[in-house]
């Protein structure tokens, strides 16, 4: 006979007490890390340390933006335009990671134009590392809120999720949100495996491709252990996921072949930290 496991977790943290829920929580915990993270590669780049709390506005807003506006665009177009004031109503749900993406790479393009030693490619070859991370912790969220659920599976390791909203909630289905989950762990050591590694002279558009191509590839994969999360793609041989993924890693690919040859040369390291620049400003 075999054994499930039952997943019956209540999405908030104290029920009854307080709102909180644990994708909120994990949500903000992914980019406080990563702030920190990127503070951390300022201080050894000589760059403003300072950047590391304006960087995170920019990333957290254009995650939140981008993903909002990419499930209402890709995946639900004729609701939303039937019921456009429910788009700012994010806390009923719906955020679309592709869409985040998008809106990070736009936003760290804003970030870029007024810091010259922070060009575009640069910074997405180090954001991309705490991004991994928070991946990592946005889905455990959803698996925290029995969303974003696999299909029907009898494998030992299979989720029954009790408080999932589905016609069957007693059925055994694959832990997709898990199986993300540790896959945007693992991607966040190779990435930062190769930053140690190569450090100040970590090519333009390494990890940034690099970032591309494993996190669509593996999701492209993924989407066929997964729910369809809405009713048309029942009719599509791919999901939207899965097609939104492919132009992904043929970006990524490019990127990444790209940072072999002359225009991936690494920036040179800038001669006068900022910081100690504004500290000498004070005496």
């Amino acid at each position: 006979m075999l054994t499930f496991i039952h997943w019956d977790i209540n999405p908030e943290i104290l029920p009854g007490m307080l709102p909180v829920r644990w994708y909120g929580l994990l949500f903000s915990l992914g980019f406080f890390i990563g702030t920190w993270l990127i503070a951390k590669i300022f201080v050894i780049e000589n760059r403003p340390e300072s950047d590391a709390d304006a960087l995170l506005i920019y990333v957290v807003i254009a995650t939140i933006v981008g993903a909002r506006l990419g499930h209402v665009f890709f995946y639900q177009p004729d609701y939303y335009l039937r019921n456009p004031v429910e788009i700012i109503q994010i806390w009923k749900g719906g955020l679309a990671s592709h869409g985040g993406a998008i809106g990070i790479i736009i936003a760290l393009y804003l970030y870029s134009k007024d810091r010259p030693t922070q060009p575009w490619l640069w910074i997405l070859d180090r954001v991309v590392i705490p991004v991994a991370l928070a991946g990592c912790f946005i889905r455990l969220g959803n698996l925290m809120n029995s969303e974003i659920i696999g299909r029907p599976s009898d494998l030992p390791w299979a989720f029954i999720f009790e408080r999932a909203h589905v016609a069957d909630p007693m059925t055994p289905r694959h832990p997709a949100q898990l199986y993300e989950s540790l896959t945007y762990l693992v991607i966040f050591f190779i990435l930062g495996a190769i930053y140690r590694k190569e450090n100040v002279k970590l090519r333009q558009g390494r990890t940034f491709g690099l970032f591309l191509v494993l996190v669509f590839g593996m999701r492209f994969v993924w989407e066929f252990f997964k729910e369809d999360q809405v009713a048309f793609e029942a009719t599509m041989s791919l999901n939207m996921g899965q097609w939104l993924s492919i132009p992904a890693v043929l970006a990524g690919l490019f990127f990444f072949i790209r940072s072999f040859g002359k225009a991936g040369e690494p920036l040179p390291l800038p001669e006068v930290n900022p910081n100690e620049e504004k500290v000498k400003a004070k005496k």
